[in-house]
């Protein structure tokens, strides 16, 4: 790296293109294996569909990578809390309903084979250095400047 320039981190990047373009990394590079339920499990018991999107299973393992490298010491409980979400009881008032474990349990699994996570000893899953180092250059990546040819006054930062 040059002596000016600092490294861009999952921190100075918007969440959302970093999830799409991680997600898209993931898919590529063709480490996780995807269970044969992808296609029809629901992801909470407070949803009634499946996901429509085919990909969502990279984006869920993308946002997942993502929190515990913000955040680490989350396990399968913190997970289903965070994508839980409200159920509806028709005439009856809302509750809170926690998402599915299994599929938590599952991408937190794929994300372990990877070795872009570990378990903590202290409970929960924590970045390793080299899932730190494959999430920071995706994150560079996404921050990029644009290609040739399109003029700075069209991009909108």
């Amino acid at each position: 790296m040059e002596s000016g320039k600092k490294g861009l981190t999952v921190k100075d990047v918007s969440p959302h293109d970093f999830v799409k373009a991680y997600a898209n990394h993931i898919k590529r590079s063709g480490k996780i294996e995807l269970p044969h339920w992808t296609d029809i499990v629901k992801t909470g018991k407070h949803k009634e569909l499946a996901p429509y999107d085919p990909d969502w299973y990279y984006i869920r393992a993308a946002s997942m990578a993502r929190k515990i490298y913000l955040r680490g010491g989350l396990g399968v409980g913190a997970f289903r809390r965070i994508y839980g979400g409200s159920q509806r009881n028709g005439s009856r008032p809302p509750h809170f309903c926690m998402s599915s474990g299994a599929v938590a349990r599952h991408i937190l699994q794929q994300l372990q084979k990877m070795h872009i996570v570990d378990v903590d000893p202290s409970g929960g899953r924590i970045i390793t250095s080299s899932g730190q180092r494959d999430l920071d250059q995706v994150a560079g990546t996404v921050a990029a400047p644009p290609a040739v040819g399109i003029p700075a006054s069209t991009i909108v930062a």
